[in-house]
């Protein structure tokens, strides 16, 4: 299927990749970006990434059959009941945020009552890069994205927004909202909050000045994610703060249990510690991922 118009509401990383994409494979004849700064529109057009690029929120969905949410998870609220006396019936909205219950809960009734779609999505294809300059067009190229539904989805738009994902390169997963945050808790939330920690206190002020000296690829590839927004992740922890802190706590549960081996100096249990955990990533590393559901 070939968009007609898809509105790119936030021109960010996945925003400005997402709209590459489109262009680059030819799936939308148009391809318009809303912006919140005027320097922001010659830089997203210097960059391809899309057709016209806008302050003006009214133009840039004007007529648009699709419109992809890029912002800070705390902006798509507001930002939708701007829209919604301006959309066209039954257009579909979705977005890109890393929490998806507490977004759909908002937006899908909110949408329902304006005639039109809110589906959520997720593509699991972020980086610490920030910004339009940092988009490519191959972002989503094997990354797993995720489209939510509810009982009360339209399941053509659900359809239509799993299509979009796949088009664009993704292997494509539909979970309720509540499962999506649960996992995602886990596997990509917890690992941010530990990064953030262990630069702060890797990196605090006060240490010998050699420690940075010391900091090297280990450290490097376990912080790299906290580079990422601050703003987006604040967003995120607020968001799915009930199942972070589950996930915390069990976290904890268990470095407390690892901080007893070294105690009792069992020398067995550490390395049990160490072999157990290589096993798993070794396995999760070389599995065939692409036989997930489509």
């Amino acid at each position: 299927m070939q968009w007609q118009k898809v509105t790119l509401a936030g021109v960010g990383l996945l925003g400005g990749s997402l709209g590459l994409a489109l262009k680059q494979r030819g799936l939308a004849k148009m391809v318009h970006g809303y912006v919140r700064r005027e320097a922001s529109i010659a830089e997203c057009l210097g960059c391809g990434v899309a057709d016209a690029v806008t302050l003006d929120l009214r133009e840039a969905i004007s007529g648009a059959d699709l419109i992809v949410l890029c912002t800070p998870l705390a902006q798509m609220r507001p930002l939708v009941e701007r829209m919604l006396p301006a959309l066209a019936p039954g257009a579909i909205l979705t977005d890109v945020g890393s929490v998806k219950g507490p977004v759909v809960a908002e937006l899908e009734p909110l949408c329902l009552n304006g005639g039109v779609h809110f589906i959520g999505s997720h593509p699991m294809a972020g980086a610490e890069k920030m910004g339009v300059s940092a988009a490519r067009a191959d972002l989503f190229d094997g990354a797993t994205c995720v489209t939510t539904s509810t009982p009360r989805s339209h399941r053509e738009a659900v359809a239509l927004v799993t299509a979009l994902w796949r088009n664009v390169g993704g292997r494509t997963l539909e979970l309720t909202p509540d499962l999506h945050d649960e996992l995602v808790a886990r596997c990509s939330h917890l690992p941010h909050v530990v990064a953030a920690h262990l630069v702060n206190l890797v990196l605090r002020p006060g240490l010998p000045k050699e420690q940075p000296r010391l900091c090297a690829t280990g450290f490097r590839d376990t912080t790299r994610v906290a580079s990422g927004s601050p703003e987006m992740w604040r967003d995120i922890a607020v968001s799915n703060r009930q199942t972070i802190g589950q996930a915390l706590e069990t976290l904890i549960q268990d470095l407390q249990r690892f901080q007893g081996l070294l105690q009792q100096q069992d020398a067995a249990g550490i390395e049990q510690f160490f072999q157990q955990a290589k096993a798993r990533r070794d396995e999760w590393a070389t599995a065939d991922i692409s036989t997930s559901p489509e």
